[in-house]
């Protein structure tokens, strides 16, 4: 028995006006459900430039509470409600002063808000300064059961664990989604960073019996540190910041790209998958789940085994 359900994938370009890119972000919204998406979903912090490049306190400014009064969520909401779609949206959330997440917002087709997931890894590295604005979720690996099917969520960062993906597959995610804001920083990074990224998602897939969509940005974001003079960076003209390489992508439970999306160009992705290749895969494929031995995986809660 068939549980086709389309995806909807938003890879977008950012520009400095955030008013702009949310407006953007809705059209498109709007275009993929016109075009058949019944779940849509985010690339992560699309209402504006991935501001982590550098550590700015004047960008604390962008963060927003995420309740039902701000403005952003009952828009949100509107939408998943007159488009009859069930809607993942990526967030900068003011949780209290001096605490602030990077978090995910769910709401079903009939625009009732289902709850967020709170990004748990956060990366400190060049250009990905996330430690200076998002304190670790402390909301769990969450499942939410919408109109169309169970859905997981994951940011970025989580992505390269596959103990987060491995709780969601546990709680029966039939797709796990997974907002992104990942690129090429460094020339030397050539194409093999990219090929990574998608050969680890494409194992959760597998090793979880489920789809995965990874959803990404698109577009070279200057590093606002930058000096005129610089020529170590990936920019256009050598300028220091990230080109980031969209390939958003849907993955099956055999692992295989079904679809995927250019590197360079803004794309809504829209992908028909049927979720009752996760029932077949998980009857026909013994190992992600009956054959586990919880009984020997206690080293996993140590930081390093020695």
């Amino acid at each position: 028995m068939e549980r086709k359900v389309n995806l909807g994938l938003i890879q977008m370009k950012c520009q400095e006006d955030n008013k702009a890119n949310f407006d953007k972000a809705i059209l498109h919204i709007k275009e993929a459900a016109g075009n058949g998406a019944q779940i849509i979903c985010t690339q992560e912090l699309f209402k504006s430039p991935y501001f982590c490049q550098v550590e700015n306190p004047d960008h604390f400014d962008l963060a927003e509470v995420i309740d039902e009064k701000n403005p952003t969520i009952k828009k949100l909401s509107e939408l998943a409600s007159d488009l009859k779609i069930v809607l993942i949206a990526s967030l900068f959330e003011k949780r209290a002063p001096g605490i602030y997440h990077n978090t995910t917002t769910v709401f079903d087709a009939d625009g009732s808000f289902l709850g967020k997931y709170r990004k748990m890894h956060i990366p400190d590295d060049p250009h990905y300064y996330e430690k200076y604005y998002f304190t670790p979720g402390d909301l769990g690996y969450k499942v939410f059961d919408t109109k169309f099917g169970k859905i997981g969520v994951l940011i970025c960062w989580d992505q390269w664990f596959p103990e987060a993906a491995r709780l969601l597959g546990l709680q029966g995610a039939e797709i796990i989604f997974i907002p992104t804001a990942i690129g090429f920083s460094r020339a030397e990074e050539g194409t093999t960073y990219d090929s990574a990224w998608k050969t680890v998602q494409q194992g959760h897939a597998v090793a979880n019996a489920c789809f995965l969509a990874a959803v990404n940005r698109v577009g070279f974001e200057l590093d606002l540190s930058y000096h005129p003079g610089q020529t170590s960076g990936v920019g256009p003209n050598g300028e220091s910041g990230i080109n980031f390489w969209g390939q958003s992508f849907v993955a099956d439970p055999d692992g295989v790209i079904i679809k995927e999306a250019s590197k360079d160009k803004e794309e809504i992705l829209i992908c028909s998958v049927d979720l009752e290749q996760v029932n077949e895969t998980k009857i026909f494929s013994s190992f992600p789940y009956r054959d586990r031995r919880v009984d020997s995986y206690q080293d996993l809660l140590k930081l390093y085994s020695d």
